[in-house]
């Protein structure tokens, strides 16, 4: 129902329509809980493909909601497949060495590099929902498993127990993984910040270039720590153990790498530069170590590497053993990272192209491959930046790149895997530095700077941790300081002054328009957030401020129209609870006690309806709440020069 009152804006001298605040539609507890859980945890709404459809529709679509190889597979052809072909085998080119080169990161066997470029790729082609997305190991994940699990266990002390642990913080890196996307909590991943992860990947590149270290001078006693004092420090107390063969070779290849990488950033189109570079390097490094074994003195290489596809390896998994709470933190920890490099870089290359991908089925076929992974003897695998790169560059049409690749990685397991054997350690640590160079963004730091002083707070806190702590040390500060300033945001929210756009019905604030007009005897405040019992004394503190101030400006300039009417505009409050509905009532109270009126204006429909069921709208009276902050100051204007006209 709306009152019709004819009243005068702000001097404009125009009658104007008056609309009651209105209550929203009434609902059960159940209808609110429902609407509730669904936007939180359905914001998508991920079944309204299935609405007014047949029970064999409905089967079908849920198999390719499940399954989303069955939705894009009735229709490939060989033209998609031509181009998967390339684009799979282009990328294998680059997924055999790296994996090779991050199992060593993750100290583990090269070969377990080899194994989780095989097994994983063919899940995630039938599970994924990227077209373009490569999987495989990835630097930061295995940086952090190893830094993790050797902090409990030595890899060459106990190199099977490590495998062990590696495996079971695979099982459960993937285990909550999918948990994540079967419970649709996909946002639990939302608190590691962009701020936060180019400062964590920053220190990590650093962190794994030093450690490589040891493998470009050839040293053989080098420490297992990861912070850059006890890095430093080894190198140089092992300078006897410098080797000059191991140093220009290493030199050289870093030299190439790093030079065809330049290029194909300068000229995409030769992206097949910098992507063929990773093996050939490897095949050229391979066959001088052969040929001039006798002359490289000093140059260590990787060995015997066994054929063979996948062994089984459920029954390494420990799920009782006294080390299970660092699998667990392990897994934890690099199932986040490996999710979030996962799901951010299938999103950057699925907008590019111009397709959806669906966040949750993504952590369930990440999942899913990580679970089935632990049990083929692979460790933690996700979706790499640089290998998906090269597979969009390369025309990739679908997942198919994914199984193509994994079948190159098959032959090589199979047939090639003693040409690997005089392979030098040198070009593995090259191949590593020239992949995770590129991870130190200072141009994205730059504009945190020039944007946001917390978010950069946050990125240096999380280098800074890295680098010099450790690396979960360096995630948990960074992340303290994202949820502070979260925390910040909610406790000590804006209380804007607001004034009027002459000749307008609008209100902003003061200090950002200066054109804006205070409204005479009118104090206009807008708060730009719920309020909630974190916030509610300070907001209480803020109004009360303002009206202190209001008082100063009017007793200063000497106007003869006192402060009578507070407004309190609520179009930014979306929530508010029993301590925020509390607040407002003792600001009325206590501004009733100074004879000033408060007075809300376009309260939300939930604010409404828990003021209603609070009983608070009646002390608020029929001039004590309207729709907008325009119609408040002309009705009550109205309602003020009518009383006057009347006395």
């Amino acid at each position: 129902m709306a009152v019709i009152i004819n009243s005068s804006c702000g001097g404009g001298g125009e009658d104007s329509e008056v609309h009651r605040v209105c209550l929203p539609p009434k609902r059960t507890t159940m209808e609110k809980l429902k609407q509730r859980v669904g936007e939180i945890f359905f914001p998508d709404d991920p079944l309204h493909k299935f609405k007014n459809q047949t029970l064999p529709k409905k089967l079908l679509l849920g198999l390719q909601f499940l399954v989303p190889v069955f939705e894009w597979g009735p229709q490939y052809n060989l033209k998609l497949l031509r181009s998967d072909v390339v684009s799979g085998l282009t990328i294998a080119s680059l997924a055999i060495p790296q994996g090779i080169s991050y199992a060593k990161l993750a100290k583990l066997p090269p070969i377990i590099g080899l194994y989780s470029s095989f097994v994983p790729p063919m899940i995630y082609a039938l599970l994924g929902s990227s077209r373009h997305l490569a999987v495989g190991p990835v630097s930061i994940a295995s940086l952090v498993m190893g830094s993790m699990l050797t902090q409990e266990v030595s890899a060459t002390e106990d190199p099977t127990l490590y495998l062990k642990l590696a495996f079971t913080a695979t099982f459960f890196a993937g285990l909550f993984q999918a948990s994540l996307g079967l419970l649709r909590l996909g946002f639990v991943i939302d608190f590691l910040s962009k701020a936060t992860l180019v400062g964590f990947t920053a220190g990590a590149a650093v962190v794994v270039s030093l450690q490589q270290l040891k493998g470009l001078l050839g040293i053989v006693t080098f420490t297992t720590k990861m912070e850059i004092v006890p890095v430093i420090s080894s190198v140089f107390h092992s300078r006897d153990e410098w080797s000059g063969p191991t140093i220009m070779m290493g030199v050289l290849f870093l030299m190439i790498l790093l030079s065809t990488r330049h290029i194909s950033m300068k000229n995409p189109k030769l992206f097949w530069v910098s992507a063929a570079a990773p093996l050939t390097s490897v095949i050229a490094a391979t066959l001088a170590s052969f040929m001039f074994s006798s002359k490289l003195h000093g140059v260590k290489i990787i060995g015997h590497l066994p054929k063979g596809l996948n062994p089984p390896s459920m029954d390494m998994l420990l799920f009782s053993s006294s080390h299970l709470a660092v699998a667990i933190k392990t897994g934890i920890v690099t199932g986040i990272l490996s999710l979030t490099e996962g799901i951010a870089v299938g999103t950057t290359f699925a907008s590019l192209a111009n397709y959806p991908v669906d966040g949750n089925k993504e952590m369930m076929a990440i999942g899913a491959m990580n679970m089935v992974g632990s049990c083929t003897s692979c460790y933690v695998t996700t979706g790499s930046f640089s290998r998906s790169a090269v597979n969009y560059n390369a025309g990739a049409k679908t997942a198919v790149s994914n199984t193509v690749m994994a079948a190159a990685v098959l032959v090589t397991l199979l047939f090639l895997m003693p040409l690997f054997h005089y392979t030098p350690e040198v070009i593995l640590a090259a191949i590593i530095i020239t992949a995770v160079i590129g991870l130190v963004d200072y141009r994205a730091a730059g504009r945190l700077w020039k944007v946001d002083k917390l978010d950069f707070a946050a990125c240096l806190c999380s280098f800074v941790g890295v680098v010099f702590v450790s690396v979960p040390v360096g995630l948990s500060v960074a992340v303290g300081v994202s949820m502070f300033k979260v925390l910040l945001h909610v406790t000590r929210p804006n209380a804007v002054v607001l004034g009027n756009l002459p000749g307008t019905q609008i209100y902003q604030s003061v200090q950002r328009y200066g054109e804006a007009e205070r409204v005479a005897s009118f104090l206009i405040v807008a708060v730009e957030s719920p309020i909630y019992f974190a916030n509610s004394t300070y907001l209480k503190e803020r109004i009360m401020r303002c009206i202190r101030e209001e008082e100063e400006l009017i007793e200063a300039n000497k106007e003869t129209a006192g402060l009578k009417y507070v407004v309190v505009d609520m179009t930014a409050v979306s929530a508010i609870d029993t301590s925020g509905i509390e607040l407002l009532c003792e600001v009325r109270k206590t501004l009733e006690g100074r004879s000033l009126q408060l007075v809300l204006a376009n309260p939300g429909g939930t604010v409404m309806e828990k003021l209603h069921l609070s009983k608070s709208l009646q002390l608020f009276g029929s001039n004590g709440l309207f729709i907008s902050v325009g119609e408040a100051v002309a009705h009550i204007s109205s309602l003020s020069k009518a009383h006057r006209e009347v006395i």
